[in-house]
Formats: C-alpha cells, sequence, structure tokens
C-alpha cells in the first residue's frame, strides 16, 4: 500500500501537466494511465505553441519524463473502483490487484469518440477522416474536402471548414436543411450533396471520395466527421458525483466536481479543449488541489501545536 497527496487518473496532456505542477510543490504524486490517449491515431499534433507538428505520442513521453524528474510517480494500468475513505481520503483500486491510498483526486479520463456507422469511417479515423479543422485543417488545406452532416451543429461545421479549402462539399441527409441554411451555402460555393452515404472509398491507403446509397460517387480528398463526445465518466458515477444527462460530470471554474477532494480536468471536463488547452486547465486544476491541500496542512498543524505535538 502506498499513500499519495493525489493520485491522476489519466496521463494525457491535463493529467501530467497536473502532475508536473504538483510535483513541483512538493506533492507526492501518482500518475496511473491506461496508455490509450484519444489522439493516438494521430500522426502529429498543431496549435500547441513550440511544439507544433510533434508526434503526440513524443509529447506525453517528454512530459513522463518531466514528472518523474520531479520526484513524480507513474503507473502503467488502469483504475477500476474509487472509494471514499473516511472525510478526506480515498482508495483507488487498480487493474493488477494495487491499492493506494490518496488525500486527493484529478480524474483526467477524457473522451470516446463515436462516429456515425459507415463502413470505412473508423480506419481512417485521424488520417484523411478528421474531427477538428484547427488540429488537421492546415494540412488538408486547398484540397478537396467533404463534411458529413447529420445535425444541426453540422452546417456552421462545414462553413468553418470551408476557411480552408474552396471546394468544400456538405453531405446532407434528405430533408434537413432550411432554406437559410442552403442558401448561405450557396453563398459560399459550398456543395450539397443530399442522400444517404453508404461508405467512403480508398484508393492506395489514401481516402479517394464518398459513395452514396443511390451509386453516386463524389470525389473527395479528406472527410470531416463531427463524432459523437462520450465521457469516461464511469469512476466518477461510481464516486457519487453529480452528472448531466449524458454524464458530463458537474464541476466548477478549476474542475472541482461535487465530490468533495474530487477534480476532473482535460476533455473529460471539456470536451472541445484542444491539447494546448487541456494542458492548461490540468495547471490550473493542479493549483486549486494544492491550496486545497494546504488548508488542511493548515489544520492539521494548528491541531497538533494546540495538543502539544
Amino acid at each position: 500500500m502506498s499513500n499519495y497527496d493525489v493520485v491522476v487518473i489519466g496521463g494525457g496532456a491535463a493529467g501530467l501537466s497536473a502532475a508536473l505542477v504538483l510535483s513541483r510543490a512538493r506533492r507526492k504524486v501518482l500518475v496511473v494511465d491506461s496508455g490509450t490517449p484519444r489522439n493516438g491515431p494521430a500522426q502529429h499534433m498543431h496549435g500547441f505553441l513550440s511544439r507544433d507538428g510533434l508526434p503526440p505520442g513524443e509529447l506525453l513521453a517528454f512530459g513522463r519524463e518531466e514528472v518523474k524528474g520531479y520526484g513524480g510517480d507513474l503507473l502503467d494500468g488502469s483504475v477500476t473502483e474509487l472509494v471514499r475513505c473516511g472525510k478526506s481520503g480515498f482508495w483507488v483500486l487498480t487493474s493488477d490487484g494495487q491499492r493506494v491510498f490518496a488525500r486527493r483526486l484529478l480524474v483526467a479520463t477524457g473522451l470516446r469518440d463515436e462516429l456515425p456507422g459507415i463502413p470505412g469511417l473508423g480506419d481512417r479515423w485521424a488520417r484523411d477522416v478528421l474531427h477538428c479543422p484547427y488540429c488537421h485543417g492546415y494540412e488538408v488545406r486547398g484540397m478537396q474536402l467533404g463534411v458529413l452532416g447529420g445535425s444541426p451543429d453540422t452546417v456552421r461545421y462545414a462553413q468553418i471548414v470551408r476557411q480552408w479549402a474552396d471546394d468544400v462539399v456538405f453531405f446532407a441527409p434528405p430533408g434537413t436543411l432550411t432554406t437559410v441554411e442552403r442558401s448561405e451555402m450557396v453563398a459560399r460555393a459550398i456543395g450539397i450533396v443530399e442522400g444517404t452515404v453508404k461508405r467512403i472509398l480508398i484508393e492506395e491507403d489514401h481516402l479517394c471520395g464518398v459513395e452514396m446509397e443511390d451509386g453516386r460517387t463524389i470525389r473527395r480528398g479528406a472527410l470531416f466527421v463531427p463524432p459523437r463526445f462520450v465521457p469516461n465518466s464511469d469512476l466518477l458515477v461510481g464516486l457519487g458525483c453529480d452528472v448531466d444527462e449524458a454524464r458530463w460530470p458537474a464541476k466548477d471554474s478549476n474542475g472541482q466536481t461535487t465530490v468533495s477532494g474530487v477534480w476532473v480536468a482535460g476533455n473529460l471536463a471539456n470536451p472541445r479543449a484542444q491539447v494546448i488547452t487541456a494542458a492548461g486547465e490540468g495547471s490550473a486544476a493542479a493549483i486549486a488541489i494544492n491550496a486545497d491541500l494546504v488548508d488542511d496542512d493548515v489544520q492539521d498543524a494548528v491541531r497538533a501545536f494546540n495538543l502539544g505535538f
């Protein structure tokens, strides 16, 4: 059994940034990470100042070394359960049977991207089937781009993707476009293909087009697909944290949940956070956690002083 000031669950940008700040604050920190980052399929990450174009795995490797350099511990594995222990502590149970005590918890387990059930999408995810134009738009600039519609948000999403290419096609399920939306797309020369997408087409390991149910083939070089975000919040639910109907945790501006002593950061706290945003939110959560621990340290010191210790 090991005792820690903070156990960080999830070793992505948010979790490692928090662990770095806390380790530098001389806290005893453990990071438990399953090794399955959301951006693992991506070859490069973008928009991170001074690290633009770096493979995501390299950023995490650098971060792990920095955390270890300040005395932080890292455990490869997953957490199976969180259990309250007294008024201000937690047991962390891991998949390999370990039990670790933590005064505070930071849960940075992120989210899952659920894609439409169109054959071929998952195999090309983060390659030429893309989600974030700010992450990948520059790399496919000027190409023949497609945007997969299906929800009200995707219409505006297509208008944003239009920033990176002149030849953009919006694949709209029948009967979903309003007159205003249609006129706005026409005004910006966004092509409209109405119908049901059957599958995506691949040539020489590259996306080359989209096949419709009616047999039409639309040549495209990359396809933007807004996924459904699903939070990895089971641990929080099991601990009794308040969540909304979609199981996203309730939190304050620093990431503190409705269970005292438990914080969230990264995509679990902010599903639209990019890597650089997640790193910043992890740092902010760490500062709030350390301040909370200091409050406890003060109370413990006063109690010990009054007892003559």
